[in-house]
Order: C-alpha cells, then sequence, then structure tokens
C-alpha cells in the first residue's frame, strides 16, 4: 500500500459536485484525493462516437461503460444494470467516469424556489430542510460563478448577485409562444443555464449545435469534466478506474479507510482525515449499503434505515402537435426557455407543482423516422416533413415528486455485476400526488394548444411519465437522525468524518433540474470539511 494513497481528504466521485468541492478545498491548502469508478472521458472522443452512433437520441452513446462500472443503458434495449421492482419504472440515465453525468446534460442551472425547502410547514406535505434558502443562498451565487451561468431573472429565487452572464436570448418560436400564450397567463421566460452566452473562462459562446444532450462539441456548455480539470490544476489527484466497495470504520464511528478495486480486481486501501461521498443519487447509497459489517450490520451512514429511501425524480408528461405557423423549432442550446410561474401554490397541498419546458431539440431526425414509419418516401416525403418541422412543438411537465420511504434503491440479494458487486434493485411508485399534478398540466397543455392553433396534438398518457434523469432524495437532509442520514452541514449523523453532498440528499426535488442545487450543497459542504479540519477534530 504506497503512503502516496491518503489524504486529509479523500473524495468518491468526481462528478460536478465532488470536483468543484474538491477544488475549493484544494485551494484552501487541503490535500485532496479524488477516487472515481469510471475512465477519463475526453470531448472529442465523445463527439466522434456520437456522430459515429445510429442511435442520436441515446445521450449514454458517446460514454460506453467499462466492465468494472457498468452503468444503465436502455438502447436498443435496457441492460438490466437497475434491476426494476416496483410498479412504476425508474430508468435513471447516469455515466461513471471522470466528470460524471454532466457532460450530456441540458445545462438547466435553476436555484429552488425558497418555499421548495418548507413544503411541509407551508403545506402539509414532503419535509422541511434543516437549513433555509438564505443558508444557502451565496453558495447558489459561488455555483454558478464557477459553472458560468447565464440568466436575465431572479424566477423568484432572491439572488444577493447577478448572473456571471446574460440570458441568452429565446429562439424565434420561442418569442411567438411567449406572445401568444401571455394572455392566459403563462410566463415564458429565459432559464438560467450553465452554458456560455459571450466567452467565458477560457471557453467560447454557445454557437446552437443544437446537441447540447449528449456532448457539447465545442465546450461553451459546463460539465464535471471542466470542474475536475481543474480540481487537477489545483493539485488534488485523481484515481480513474477505482470502483470503491467498502467504507470502513472503526467502533467508535470514525471513517478510517475506504476500498477499492481497480480495473485488474486488485484490491487497494486509502486513507484520510475527512471522507466525502459524492458519487451520486445512487451509486452514493449503493457504497453505503455495500459497507455493511458486524459491527454496522446496515451498512455505513444507516441507523436510521434511510439509505437508499426517498428515491425522487420528476415525472414528466408531454404534448406535441403542429402551431399554425412556422415557429422554426432546433435552432440554438436544446433547453433555452420554459413557463416558470406554475411552480408555488396552495395547490401544493393537494397536487404536484408543475413546470413547463419547451423542448428545443431539432425535431428532424423524429419527425423523418416518425414519416418513414408511416410509409412517406421521395417527394412526399420532403414536402411532409418540410410542413412538419417548421411547426412542430413539443412541451415537456415536470412534475414535483414528494420523498416516500417506500421509494428506494437496494442491494440485489441475487445479481452482481462483472466485478461481483451486488446490482441495485429500484421500487418506485407514482403516487396520486403526481397523477393530479398530471391531470392539472393536461388542462394547461390543451389551453396552449388551442391559442397556438394546433393540430394533430399527442398527448402523454396518464401514469406513464418519462423521467427526467434528476436523481434525488436516498441520502436525506435533516434534523432528526431517527429519519435522516446527514444533518444541515452535509455531515453523516452517524459518523463525523463522512461528508454527503450532491442531489441524493436534496430533501424536496421541486420543479428544477437539481444540478445546481447539489452542487451548492457541496460547496457548502466544502466549507464544513475545512472548518472540521481547522478544528481539528479526530
Amino acid at each position: 500500500m504506497p503512503d502516496s494513497l491518503s489524504a486529509d481528504v479523500v473524495v468518491i466521485g468526481t462528478g460536478i459536485a465532488g470536483s468543484l468541492a474538491a477544488l475549493k478545498m484544494a485551494q484552501a491548502g487541503a490535500s485532496v484525493l479524488m477516487l472515481e469508478s469510471g475512465p477519463e472521458i475526453k470531448r472529442d472522443n465523445a463527439v466522434e462516437l456520437f456522430r459515429n452512433s445510429p442511435f442520436k437520441g441515446d445521450f449514454t452513446e458517446p460514454f460506453p461503460p467499462q466492465p468494472w462500472a457498468p452503468q444503465p443503458k436502455f438502447v436498443p434495449s435496457d441492460n438490466n444494470y437497475l434491476i426494476q421492482k416496483g410498479p412504476d419504472p425508474y430508468r435513471a440515465q447516469y455515466l461513471r467516469g471522470i466528470g460524471g453525468t454532466t457532460w450530456h446534460w441540458a445545462g438547466q442551472a435553476f436555484r429552488l424556489l425558497p418555499n421548495d425547502m418548507r413544503l411541509q410547514s407551508l403545506y402539509g406535505v414532503g419535509r422541511d430542510w434543516p437549513i433555509g434558502y438564505a443558508d444557502l443562498e451565496p453558495y447558489y451565487c459561488e455555483a454558478e460563478y464557477q459553472m458560468g451561468v447565464s440568466g436575465d431573472s431572479d424566477l423568484d429565487s432572491p439572488r444577493s448577485r447577478p448572473y456571471p452572464l446574460p440570458g441568452i436570448p429565446l429562439p424565434y418560436g420561442f418569442e411567438r409562444i411567449k406572445q401568444r400564450v401571455a394572455g392566459l397567463g403563462y410566463e415564458v421566460g429565459i432559464g438560467p443555464q450553465a452554458r456560455n452566452s459571450v466567452p467565458y473562462d477560457g471557453r467560447p459562446a454557445c454557437c446552437g449545435n443544437n446537441n447540447c444532450m449528449p456532448v457539447c462539441p465545442i465546450d461553451a456548455q459546463y460539465h464535471g469534466g471542466i470542474s475536475a480539470r481543474k480540481a487537477l490544476e489545483a493539485g488534488v489527484r485523481i484515481v480513474a478506474n477505482a470502483v470503491v466497495y467498502r467504507i470502513e470504520a472503526d467502533d467508535k464511528g470514525n471513517i478510517v479507510a475506504v476500498h477499492y478495486l481497480d480495473r485488474n480486481k486488485h484490491s487497494h486501501r486509502v486513507s484520510g482525515k475527512r471522507f466525502v461521498l459524492t458519487a451520486n443519487g445512487i451509486e452514493s447509497p449503493k457504497i453505503l449499503l455495500l459497507s455493511s459489517s458486524e459491527r454496522y450490520r446496515h451498512g455505513i451512514a444507516n441507523s436510521s434505515g434511510m439509505v437508499g429511501r426517498n428515491l425522487m425524480d420528476h415525472p414528466g408528461s408531454s404534448v406535441e402537435f403542429y402551431a399554425d405557423e412556422p415557429v422554426w423549432f432546433g435552432r440554438g442550446p436544446m433547453r433555452p426557455g420554459s413557463i416558470n410561474n406554475l411552480r408555488d401554490g396552495a395547490f401544493r397541498a393537494q397536487r404536484s407543482a408543475l413546470r413547463v419546458d419547451l423542448a428545443n431539440t431539432s425535431p428532424v431526425r423524429y419527425l423523418t423516422e416518425r414519416l418513414i414509419r408511416q410509409g412517406y418516401y421521395g417527394k412526399a416525403l420532403n414536402e411532409k416533413l418540410a410542413f412538419q418541422s417548421e411547426r412542430y412543438v413539443q412541451l415537456k411537465c415536470l412534475l414535483e415528486m414528494l420523498p416516500e420511504p417506500e421509494n428506494r434503491v437496494q442491494l440485489s440479494k441475487t445479481e452482481k455485476d462483472a466485478w461481483g458487486i451486488p446490482k441495485l434493485e429500484v421500487y418506485y411508485r407514482f403516487p396520486e400526488y403526481v397523477h393530479r399534478g398530471y391531470d392539472q398540466s393536461m388542462v394547461d397543455f390543451r389551453r396552449i394548444v388551442k391559442q397556438m392553433g394546433g393540430s394533430e396534438a399527442l398527448y402523454s398518457r396518464r401514469g406513464v411519465y418519462d423521467n427526467n434523469q434528476h436523481i434525488t432524495g436516498t441520502m436525506m437532509m435533516g434534523r432528526d437522525p431517527r429519519d435522516s442520514v446527514v444533518d444541515g452541514d452535509c455531515r453523516s449523523h452517524d459518523h463525523p468524518n463522512l461528508f454527503i453532498a450532491g442531489t441524493g440528499i436534496m430533501p424536496s426535488a421541486s420543479t428544477v433540474n437539481s444540478t445546481l442545487t447539489g452542487v451548492a450543497l457541496a460547496l457548502r459542504m466544502a466549507d464544513s470539511v475545512l472548518s472540521s479540519l481547522q478544528g481539528g477534530m479526530a
């Protein structure tokens, strides 16, 4: 065991949250070592894989899994990495590699609303956070300036500093919809995006390639690979292809080491003073559950039994139709704007809050494939495609999910991956709270379709919802050690030198993409770790 495999802080997971936290701690003078289960990801290689793949709609295609670091994949078929055990599917799509899943995100960087953190107090549902919006607000700013977020409105999330970058103007079609639905009370606005509207931080401005997912070819969109590179430059050591399978604790509850398997299945032990877990909302609880022992029979940080529970995302409903005028969707970034004034109100006592994304993904491939299946070819195909593609509109509604302990991930007792590590079983069920939110989304969709003179509208079905890949919950933050995993400082209730951050500790999912909040929590956690190091805590 080389002495070099030890550090003040050992971070598990090199995604955007872990890497930015590691960067902050290294810049403050701590020695930091990061462990990543997957390989290094290179942008030029990912772009080439995307261009050569027939599965353009599969966002994992440019980032193939390794035998030692498998990941969920659903195209062309489910690889059964996540074993579905519930009545409803939880088809999470994430990456294992340096930089993590933000290699293929849409860059939407929303803040929570203050009320999102007080659901129980205000509406009698869900949970309250142990911290308030004011506690997180400085870290939202810090995250936005690190990531280069562009925006033009606070969207009812108070802010102490302006966005670092001006908002990216809405495409033509968005402006037309904005004008036509304003009279109905729907406010279409520029969304905050971790995407350069002007050159920033050595990277170019977005030029509208419109394949933000699965990979921005020019690095105008921020991602975890940039965070990891900055961490490396600041002196952080990153060990790739290191599959953590055990966290070791002594009888007093202190974490003393983590163990990982390399790509040759050789085991290594890494010691440290503080340990940080930022894998993601599925891989992190897996590591905690794997770390059971005679002393910790239910795993590490799991005296409450809450590790793996309260799994959330944003179930999605949708409608697609043809407007009565050309709108030319597919120009600019994929998610530049949305309807944001449906996110809060007394109705949350009864049903999900809503946010409606205008999906700006180019519809040409999708429409072409559908028309060919319908039997169109030659001149008729061209004419039909030209008409449909200039008028095509897709709206996607993100529904609020509440934490329910029954929705969970847990270790499989029968199936293991190629490295001998148990796979995960997922139990997931959509409650009536979500179904009632779906009902409201259909009311809103129909009003908008009518206002746009829409034809051939196709509405998604009740109870059949998209998974939006916003993994939330599973290691919940709370005041009570009996029903939560970490406290308001992101510190494990059970282990004083173990910290957990990212979206997995969020007590509410709200209706917005969770990445910015996960990063803000990680930056706040970094201060807690640094403070504990300076305090000389054992």
